[in-house]
Formats: C-alpha cells, structure tokens, sequence
C-alpha cells in the first residue's frame, strides 16, 4: 500500500479473510468495527486509542475532530472515538471554515497527508493533539513546534504514533494466530 495504478488495491484488500484481517483494511471488517461488532481495528487509529488510554485522555463527552477522511485512518479514527463517547467532527483539506472548527477540539488528530497543513494557531490551548503524519524531514500533519508548551499533550513526529502502529499490528497479528490455534 499504495499500489500502482493497474492494480485494485481495494479487491485485494477484500480478499484477506476476516479473521486474517489484522490491519482492520477489508469491508468487512471496517463494517464490523463501525457496528460494534468484534473486528480488528485498523492499526494507526487503534494505536491512537492505545496512546490515549494508556495516557489516560479522557474522551467521554469531549469534542474530538479528526482532519482525514481516509479509509484506513480518518474514518476509522472518527468511529473509534465515536465509540468511545467523544463527539466527533470529521473534515478535510476542503472543509469550509476549517481554522474556525479545529479551535473548538479538545481532542485533535491530523489525519490529512499534508506536511503541517494544519497551522498551531488553529489549536487551543489545552487542547490534546495527535500527528498520525509523516513526511519527508521529520514533520506531521499539524505544526508541532509552536505548541508543546501550550497543550495538555501531543505526540512527537517522528516516535509517536509510528511505532504504536506497528505494535498494535503486531499485537493484533500475536492475537489473531492465537485465535486461530484455538
């Protein structure tokens, strides 16, 4: 992932077996997760909610926007949060009057594909900010720098939400061969 244009990334990512879905990628298992249902989910946004846990951010009734809308982070981030009891707003690179609806997140996850696209002055204080960005250089999705004396907590780029990624598909590859082995 990404494949080349010639290939239908998304026929081959339907024909991983559910219970072989560890990076929570096929239809199914997104559609699963989305009702609740027991499904792995994609591993950078169940890495995020690993981080906030064991961080102890509390989500209940908190407004959490998530900036991406991609099926593998966006999406799946914005339900899992959603489950989580967080009320939750979804943008993009296109939403009409972005700086105004990120200013009013306790909770912000840059999710865009856009090095720094979104700008420090657009966070509030106090605010918890989550970069699941990479890019050449070393920089997120958001403009770390100018606030990490200003919010309760953020994730540095690179080592914060990279490695979570990783072992939440690693855990979640342990948990599904084990299943499998009964």
């Amino acid at each position: 992932h990404p494949v080349p244009p010639q290939i239908d990334e998304r026929a081959c990512f339907d024909a991983i077996a559910l219970e072989k879905d560890v990076d929570g990628v096929t239809c199914l298992g997104f559609g699963r997760m989305a009702m609740g249902e027991r499904a792995y989910g994609s591993a950078t946004p169940a890495g995020i909610m690993s981080l906030l846990r064991h961080y102890q951010v509390p989500l209940a009734g908190k407004h959490a926007v998530v900036v991406g809308r991609s099926a593998i982070l966006g999406k799946p981030m914005a339900l899992m949060l959603l489950a989580a009891d967080a009320t939750v707003t979804i943008c993009h690179s296109k939403t009409q009057n972005l700086p105004e609806l990120i200013r009013q997140a306790d909770i912000v996850v840059g999710a865009v594909g856009r090095p720094e696209f979104i700008q420090a002055d657009w966070i509030k204080d106090g605010a918890v900010v989550v970069d699941a960005g990479y890019h050449p250089g070393g920089v997120g999705d958001i403009q770390l720098k100018p606030l990490t004396d200003r919010v309760s907590a953020w994730t540095p780029v690179p080592g914060g939400v990279g490695p979570m990624t990783i072992a939440t598909l690693m855990a979640q590859t342990v948990e599904a061969a084990e299943r499998q082995l009964g």
